[in-house]
């Protein structure tokens, strides 16, 4: 699925990577490409929104977290994972931030599902969708104080491989490691091995090394370290 920019102020800098990553999202089995690995800050979109919980709650969103309809984040088509946008209801003026952790909405015409917590903020719960604007911002001083971040690029179905792409990867980068993720039976998530480059405080710097990294592994993308 490509993303399609708002003909005045569309994210015009989202070019689609030729050959770039499938990622599962919200919206099932569909899978679509993932976009340029850094958004703008100030970009901005306008379309409708809808929102999801129930059954995606408690299954792996696409960025490999478990989904949480209380927390608030959305799914994007094509924002980078670990964007944060301001959404703006159009309707009422009401305003939330969401952090991008998903794939979706696959529902022609929509262009973000809000989790429910996110939805409650907008006054969208209970008419379903509204039009609504996004703008990419920074991340809130209270979500990255504290926080680390990595780069993950890819992920293994068994030990072995994993060793081997890390003893690959370590003739390259210098910070590079494996992390066990157990199974998660909500949704049929069956356990993996993660391997990720880096460790570090800053998301910035992590998206630096995102952009080292990609050409060469376009599923990679940046994540939270406490992510498991």
């Amino acid at each position: 699925m490509s993303f399609r920019a708002n003909k005045h102020r569309g994210f015009a800098y989202l070019v689609l990577l030729a050959g770039g990553a499938l990622a599962m999202g919200c919206g099932g089995g569909r899978q679509i490409k993932i976009s340029n690995p850094v958004a703008r800050i100030g970009a901005s979109e306008e379309g409708v929104a809808s929102w999801y919980g129930e059954p995606y709650h408690g299954r792996r969103a696409a960025n490999g977290e478990v989904y949480d309809m209380r927390a608030m984040t959305a799914a994007h088509p094509s924002l980078p994972f670990e964007t944060w946008v301001s959404v703006r209801n159009l309707d009422n003026r009401r305003s939330t931030q969401v952090r991008i952790t998903d794939r979706g909405p696959f529902v022609k015409g929509r262009i973000v599902d809000l989790s429910r917590a996110a939805a409650e903020e907008i006054d969208l719960v209970r008419l379903g969708i509204a039009k609504v604007k996004l703008t990419v911002i920074d991340p809130p001083r209270s979500y990255v104080r504290g926080r680390q971040f990595t780069v993950q690029v890819t992920t293994a179905r068994n030990q072995q491989n994993a060793q081997f792409l890390e003893r690959k990867l370590k003739g390259k980068y210098k910070d590079v490691f494996i992390r066990y993720r157990p199974a998660v039976a909500k949704g049929n998530t069956p356990e993996s091995w993660r391997i990720l480059i880096g460790k570090v405080d800053d998301v910035k710097q992590a998206q630096k090394t995102l952009l080292e990294v990609r050409p060469d592994y376009p599923n990679s993308f940046v994540v939270g370290w406490d992510v498991e």
